[in-house]
């Protein structure tokens, strides 16, 4: 099946899939969101702009899991200090990023494929790591299915690049079954002393690209024969 055939058919599932889930979990939403408006008042829903598919900019949408609340000088106190019971509980089970999903149906994402990053980093990514944006975003991916946040950002970068450069809709569904394990038993939602994970500053060094490209191919690979 050549490559214009999969992306097409790519686009469909993400349809049918985002529709589906999105009138199945229903229930879920309204519950989600009540508990969020209860808890830490309006607004239930978290916008923010990200890069996706090759570099465009727009706005993701996941519920809220942290307050605003700000020091003497106005500025929005740390991310851990913010994230709120109901947040981290939304954080570990993924829940926060349901409505996603619309972003999903929108064309803006994808089920699978890199998570989009902050607009903020555009300016830090080397030719091969800018490579992550020849797929739309997804939901699921690489790196969800082989780490999450424990991962540096090296081999984050690299198992992007390596799943650009060996797509398939056949590796979509591993991923897809992979994240949903990595999503049950809920580890890897922060890397330690922080809610996600420490902001990224650019590239270390060209010998942490190799190994972590190298490390990804072995993580991708992890799982095929069982």
């Amino acid at each position: 099946m050549n490559y214009r055939l999969q992306m097409a058919l790519k686009r469909l599932l993400d349809i049918f899939a985002s529709c589906l889930l999105l009138l199945i979990l229903s229930p879920v939403f309204l519950l989600v969101a009540l508990l969020i408006w209860l808890t830490m008042g309006p607004p239930v829903l978290f916008r923010q702009p990200r890069i996706g598919h090759r570099g465009r900019v727009f706005t993701i949408y996941k519920f809220r899991t942290m307050t605003d609340e700000r020091d003497e000088q106005g500025n929005p106190l740390p991310d851990e200090q913010r994230l709120t019971r109901l947040g981290r509980f939304l954080r570990s089970t993924t829940l926060d990023e349901l409505p996603e999903l619309f972003n999903v149906l929108k064309g803006d994402m994808s089920l699978v494929g890199p998570r989009p990053l902050l607009v903020e980093y555009r300016d830090l990514y080397t030719p091969e790591q800018w490579r992550r944006h020849e797929m739309p975003p997804g939901m699921a991916g690489p790196v969800l299915a082989s780490g999450r946040n424990i991962l540096s950002w090296e081999e984050k970068f690299a198992l992007d690049a390596w799943y650009v450069g060996h797509w398939s809709l056949w590796l979509d569904f591993k991923i897809l079954l992979r994240t949903a394990w990595q999503v049950l038993k809920r580890e890897g939602v922060s890397a330690e002393g922080y809610a996600t994970m420490p902001p990224f500053t650019g590239l270390q060094s060209h010998g942490d690209t190799a190994e972590a490209s190298t490390k990804a191919e072995v993580m991708m690979s992890e799982g095929d024969d069982r």
